[in-house]
């Protein structure tokens, strides 16, 4: 179902498309791809809400920062000092973060509307992002299809092609709270991660990947995740053509569980302990599916870099059950 969700102040409509099938309801926008609602049954039986979001249009328009729900792109995640170098070229970039450019700039994919059509069990959602745009080289022509597959799983697939040279890191954003609402640091997680990234001060990573045995950020085992957490985690499964589970979230007390599979080598769990607003730091989890932050300027990370002749593809599934 597609509807008028509301109207930028150009005039620009916003529609929101509604996918339900198998128990599950999920809706999405037009203006940032935003995953606007997640609605999923607990053990009883009885619906919930199970993402952060805002009941109208004006509410994205007056807290961008929190990126809720949102397709982030070029680059997800953080490139240091806004600026990176490929093929002997320097590019750069719109700093929104300190001297960093985050989630690709102060008008990334998150703040466009995108040009939307219907599949099956589903929503594709198009746009061209100009060379230049904040910054990035390329024409680049992307697309990101949201569809319900019979088990009630979200899936997000990925595409793009570019005329030149360039980076891409595309991810969602959706904050998770399983119980609906308050706190989520008692939800349990398990990440199939063996090493993370260590960050500096500006939450660049700083030296390579560590082993997080005997560490905070050892969740091989699932465990409460509590706070203090914006970090990448390098997924033990590497880059894989076809999504792998690497990821369950589960909150004990109304049983809903979250599984996230997916193609892409790191994972960043952000504990949302600075969100504001309508929301307390902590009502939200974030598990973004991902490239490693800051990759176009360590060669030795997974490349994000993409050619004209080749295709972006990256795909992520959220499954939803309870135990």
């Amino acid at each position: 179902m597609n509807e008028l969700f509301g109207t930028l102040s150009d005039g620009t409509p916003v529609h929101r498309w509604t996918l339900e099938r198998a128990g599950v309801r999920v809706r999405i926008l037009s203006y940032g791809g935003i995953v606007q609602s997640v609605e999923v049954p607990d053990r009883e039986g009885r619906a919930g809400e199970v993402v952060l979001g805002f009941p109208d249009l004006d509410g994205y328009l007056a807290h961008p920062e929190p990126y809720l729900g949102a397709l982030v792109g070029r680059y997800a995640n953080r490139i240091a000092g806004g600026r990176f170098t490929l093929d002997g070229r320097t590019y750069a970039l719109e700093p929104n973060n300190g001297p960093n450019s985050l989630h690709g700039g102060a008008r990334g994919f998150d703040k466009r509307v995108w040009d939307a059509e219907p599949v099956a069990h589903g929503v594709r959602l198009t746009r061209i992002s100009a060379h230049g745009e904040e910054g990035f080289p390329g024409r680049l022509e992307v697309s990101a299809t949201y569809t319900l597959d019979g088990s009630g799983a979200l899936r997000i697939a990925y595409e793009a092609v570019t005329d030149a040279p360039t980076v891409v890191n595309l991810t969602n954003h959706s904050y998770f709270n399983l119980a609906g609402s308050g706190d989520a640091g008692g939800h349990e997680l398990r990440l199939a991660a063996s090493r993370y990234t260590p960050v500096d001060a500006g939450l660049i990573p700083a030296g390579g990947p560590e082993d997080v045995t005997g560490t905070r950020f050892d969740f091989r085992e699932a465990r409460k995740t509590g706070s203090g957490y914006d970090h990448n985690f390098v997924l033990d499964k590497g880059v894989t053509d076809t999504p792998v589970e690497v990821a369950e979230l589960h909150d004990p007390a109304s049983g809903r569980l979250l599984t996230v599979a997916t193609t892409e080598p790191g994972l960043q769990l952000y504990t949302a302990d600075h969100l504001s607003g309508p929301f307390a730091p902590g009502d939200g989890i974030a598990l973004e599916t991902q490239h490693f932050p800051d990759s176009p300027n360590r060669p030795e990370f997974p490349t994000t870099v993409l050619r004209p002749g080749e295709v972006f593809r990256s795909e992520t599934v959220y499954g939803f059950g309870v135990r």
